[in-house]
């Protein structure tokens, strides 16, 4: 297992996205509405893509890679990774991260739609 990290702007998107979600779920009560929010869905399909970051950073279902265009915060020698949230999806979100500081660690350097 690997214990989760946050540079400052993953951790502001984290909590952006969780208020929009809270704050959907607690109208749709109110209206008595079954069906969640676009917000909601999110929020839920983010927080499964650090469950399986935190477990195995290889999972398949994260399609991990490299992604070469955001320098490593640690070590610029270092590969920074990209990990699906949403996939086949306009403005598909991800997650960008890497391995460290310390072993056993990973860093969530954003949560953004796909650049």
């Amino acid at each position: 297992m690997f214990q989760l990290k946050w540079l400052p702007p993953a951790s502001e998107a984290f909590i952006i996205h969780r208020e929009r979600a809270d704050k959907t779920a607690k109208l749709r009560a109110q209206k008595s509405k079954a069906k969640s929010s676009k917000s909601e869905g999110l929020y839920k399909q983010v927080l499964k893509t650090l469950e399986l970051l935190e477990t195995n950073p290889r999972h398949p279902g994260l399609q991990t890679h490299a992604y070469s265009s955001l320098d490593h915060p640690y070590d610029r020698s270092q590969k920074v990774f990209e990990a699906y949230i949403q996939n086949r999806t306009p403005g598909a979100y991800r997650i960008f991260w890497c391995y460290g500081p310390e072993k056993n660690e990973i860093t969530i350097i954003a949560i953004t739609a796909h650049p």
